[in-house]
């Protein structure tokens, strides 16, 4: 806790003294590795963590040391030359995109690094693109450089022809695989080598460029200036007049061209061989945004929906974002919050706007991944954790009751893939249900459905990996023992055809008051991702207003429930044309079951098809395995977009039906004798060719 305390003792720094930084990537690109040296050179560990050995800082979970993976984004806060950084190290696997998507909704700035030899990965593109959705200005580090087959200047033509990057190339490699011993910074043409110790703390500064890079590096620095020059009029002018620009000057402008996502500083080292990660400190003081930079933040009052703004200044109201979840065996729930503007004590009430709630904070927490440190008060620009709110979910915004305003949500992918679980014993079924609910409040991608016919209890998420640590989670952590089913395909039903006029009519005559609910209804099918529309059209009072919500809540339930094999239908519009009513039977539950009835008879006759999951598929081989693999490709229903060579390794692109991917990993590595890896993510979803679906049915 000592460790702990330094960073209270300093809390209060100006805001333009603030960063709050998100380190992301491709799965194994060394970001954990790259946050553990950051930890060790600004003094907040002693000893540098290690994967391998399990000994990370911020991956501190058993199942995340025991696989080497990041499985949740942990946070931290250290001090680089008087600057506090605020850390998010973020998982790679894509089954847990949403731990880097709520990690960016409330970030300022990204650190994106990449594999020299790998260069731009798939996971690399859909998390710049999380970034640019968020707007967050970025830096990217090319890590290990010390790799056989590491390229430096492929990797940062990968960024920006792939990503659609301005690349400002901001250090030059000395050396490359075995031989990389520092870099040039090509700002202030100094030479930085590692050679004095293995942990990297001390290195040489020298002004000898090495004779065989002199020309090279002059022409990148000329690149440089070039580059930063061409965002700013007045070094513009001063370059095009022939003008010396000093190096201030140049750093100024580069700063102000990142915050406005005008370009994109590139680095280069080695983390795990403790070389040229310092830098990389710098920049992120250098040229990410503080608070100040940013200014102010929009959101939409609840009640009118006009646009209100916050300065994110302490003196400011108080608005936050809740961007996380964390249950904790000894403090109970955790609110992962960033606070954009005002003060939050401890002990005092704040407004859930999204939940209309008054929430008690009954204590802030500072958080070094799963340590804590009770402070008395947080301030704008810090991400806390607070423990008290009991409602409050993923994405809600807290503010003050006085002055609210909602901040924009975080939206998260549907969930791909499913299994059935059930508890080993009666005693459990209680437990299952509470251990559940409380998984869910943590991970927005985690869902559960209990099938009412079946009495199964179906949980779904975004992968395979993903439902497995959940399974370990609820054994380790909640001493659940369950019994799981064989993972499923998250199917889905839909419609391809129009049909009108179908009427859905529930008459029950008792002794008493009878059952009377009448609708008609036409319905339509809608484009691929659109959803579910519910249009009402009755006129004339033909059924009372009060009884059209049971009609749509009739309807959606049989959606819910499925009409061709049980799956959730998606993409069609139902609407409402006519119906009729009894004065003294009528009542709201006749109506929901003469929507349902309604519902199903409609979609019998309209078509019913079924949807099922395209997962995008990267499989990295060595060349002479590429034939076979894409013939397993081709079996597996799936289509070749293309190939790519990059280095001594043939990348295959395609898409791939997920109900044919199960257990590839085995499959792959028998294919290609273990030297085979590869990347899936869902992409969209397709129609089940009929032969399938008639398969399906008569199982």
């Amino acid at each position: 806790m000592a460790q702990l305390s330094i960073i209270t003792k300093n809390r209060n720094v100006p805001l333009d003294k603030i960063r709050n930084v998100g380190i992301i990537a491709h799965i194994d690109s060394g970001k954990t590795t790259t946050t553990e040296r950051f930890l060790f050179y600004t003094g907040r560990t002693y000893k540098i963590g290690d994967i391998d050995e399990g000994t990370t800082q911020m991956d501190w979970m058993p199942q995340e040391r025991e696989r080497g993976i990041t499985i949740v984004s942990a946070a931290t806060t250290t001090f680089w030359k008087g600057v506090r950084i605020n850390i998010i190290d973020t998982p790679g696997h894509v089954d847990f995109t949403a731990e880097v998507e709520r990690s960016l909704r409330v970030l300022d700035g990204g650190v994106v690094i990449f594999d020299a030899e790998e260069g731009v990965q798939s996971q690399s593109e859909t998390v710049w693109r999380q970034a640019d959705k968020y707007r967050v200005p970025r830096i990217c580090f090319i890590n290990k450089m010390d790799k056989l087959g590491a390229d430096f200047e492929a990797t940062v033509k990968e960024i920006k022809e792939r990503l659609g990057a301005n690349p400002a190339v901001m250090t030059y490699p000395i050396g490359k695989e075995q031989d990389f011993k520092g870099i040039v910074d090509l700002l202030t043409l100094k030479i930085l080598v590692w050679d004095k110790d293995d942990q990297g703390i001390e290195y040489s500064i020298s002004d000898q460029i090495p004779p065989d890079l002199k020309d090279k590096v002059l022409k990148m620095r000329a690149k440089l200036v070039e580059h930063v020059a061409e965002t700013d009029d007045k070094l513009l002018d001063k370059y095009l007049n022939n003008q010396e620009i000093s190096v201030e000057e140049l750093k100024k402008a580069l700063r102000k061209a990142v915050i406005s996502y005008k370009l994109i500083p590139i680095f280069c080292g080695t983390s795990l061989r403790n070389k040229a990660v310092q830098p990389v400190l710098d920049a992120i003081i250098d040229y990410l945004p503080s608070p100040a930079d940013l200014k102010e933040i929009k959101g939409l009052h609840p009640v009118n929906a006009e646009e209100e703004k916050r300065k994110l200044t302490p003196e400011e109201k108080f608005a936050a974002l809740a961007f996380k979840i964390q249950l904790d065996p000894h403090v109970g729930k955790l609110t992962y919050t960033r606070i954009y503007s005002g003060v939050l004590k401890s002990g005092t009430y704040v407004y859930n706007i999204n939940r209309d709630k008054q929430e008690r904070v009954s204590r802030v927490l500072l958080m070094h991944a799963n340590q804590r440190e009770e402070v008395d008060e947080a301030f704008a620009g810090e991400i806390v954790a607070l423990v008290g709110p009991k409602e409050t979910r993923t994405g809600d915004t807290l503010a003050d009751p006085a002055y609210p305003l909602i901040l924009e949500k975080i939206i998260f992918p549907e969930p791909v893939i499913s299994l059935a679980i059930e508890p080993k014993t009666k005693a459990d079924q209680e437990k299952l249900s509470y251990t559940l609910q409380r998984l869910s409040e943590e991970d927005p991608t985690f869902k559960v459905k209990i099938n009412h016919e079946t009495g199964q209890t179906i949980m779904s998420g975004m992968g395979e990996l993903h439902l497995e640590i959940l399974v370990d989670r609820m054994k380790r952590e909640m001493g659940m023992n369950v019994n799981v089913g064989k993972p499923q395909v998250a199917y889905k039903e839909t419609v391809t055809k129009i049909v009108d006029d179908v009427e859905g009519k529930y008459i029950k005559q008792t002794g008493g008051h009878g059952q009377y609910g009448h609708c008609v209804i036409k319905i339509e099918p809608l484009g691929r991702g659109e959803g579910f529309k519910f249009v009402n059209k009755i006129k004339g009072g033909a059924i009372p207003s009060e009884f059209i919500p049971p009609v749509e809540k009739g309807v959606v339930e049989a959606m819910d429930k499925g009409v061709l094999l049980g799956f959730p239908m998606v993409d069609l519009q139902v609407t409402l044309l006519d119906g009729s009513y009894h004065d003294v039977d009528s009542s709201d539950i006749a109506f929901k079951i003469a929507g349902s009835i309604a519902l199903q008879d409609a979609a019998k006759k309209a078509g019913l098809t079924l949807l099922e999951p395209i997962m995008k598929l990267e499989v990295t081989v060595p060349e002479n395995f590429m034939g076979v693999v894409i013939g397993d490709i081709s079996s597996k229903r799936g289509k070749i977009i293309g190939t790519e060579k990059r280095s001594r390794a043939v990348i295959i692109k395609g898409y791939v039906p997920l109900a044919e991917l199960s257990g590839y990993a085995t499959i792959l590595r028998s294919l290609t004798e273990g030297r085979g890896i590869f990347y899936m993510e869902p992409s969209h979803y397709e129609e089940v060719p009929r032969n399938i679906i008639q398969t399906m049915l008569n199982k």
